[in-house]
């Protein structure tokens, strides 16, 4: 989905709560991977792999200057003989530690397995996020989560195409880290360098 077909959607969307509901969601997935400097890992269900939602990361993280963004997909059936970036298997959730983020993407029940991997991500120090069906299990691990359930307004791939969107916008706060002085320091520089107002 394009940029001008998420503003046409953001359009159809104004006065309802998912507009805030996603730029609120991204904001805190922005805000966690930029203040600790990467480490995004997304991860789908046995059924569902969230290729798309990776594909406008990357997207988002090169069009925005924000390469914090770009996530490591982590996928059930991962081969070694698979190209490296399709090659990451779930050992890598159990390995996650703090300052690195964990989203989960599941449009139904995670299962038990997967959700014990979340849980030992979360005890080792890793920010869970997740979004999808709304499982209350999932949703008990997570520190925020953008519950999707069926009969909504909108699918899971269109949240996923708002979230990944605003998530690259460059008018979300940076909380913390590295970037902020370079903010301050870009916003400083505009406002100096911009032409004086009209005399009259």
């Amino acid at each position: 989905m394009d940029a001008v077909r998420v503003a046409l959607l953001r359009e159809v969307l104004a006065g309802t709560e998912w507009l805030g509901a996603t730029r609120r969601f991204a904001g805190v997935l922005r805000g966690s991977v930029v203040s600790h400097g990467g480490g995004l890992l997304l991860v789908g269900t046995p059924a569902y792999e969230p290729w798309h939602l990776a594909a406008h990361l990357v997207d988002e993280a090169a069009w925005s200057g924000t390469p914090e963004l770009a996530p490591t997909l982590v996928r059930h059936d991962a081969r070694p003989s698979d190209p490296a970036h399709l090659a990451v298997g779930l050992g890598r959730i159990e390995a996650a530690r703090r300052g690195e983020t964990l989203l989960v993407v599941s449009p139904e029940g995670p299962g038990a397995p997967l959700l014990g991997r979340v849980h030992d991500a979360r005890r080792a120090g890793a920010t869970v996020l997740a979004l999808g069906s709304g499982d209350r299990e999932l949703a008990s691990l997570a520190h925020e989560s953008l519950p999707v359930p069926p009969g909504t307004d909108l699918d899971l791939d269109t949240v996923q195409h708002l979230v990944s969107a605003a998530a690259g916008e460059n008018v979300l706060p940076v909380t913390r880290g590295r970037r902020r002085f370079r903010d301050r320091l870009s916003r400083l520089t505009d406002h100096l360098t911009a032409p004086p107002p009209p005399p009259w």
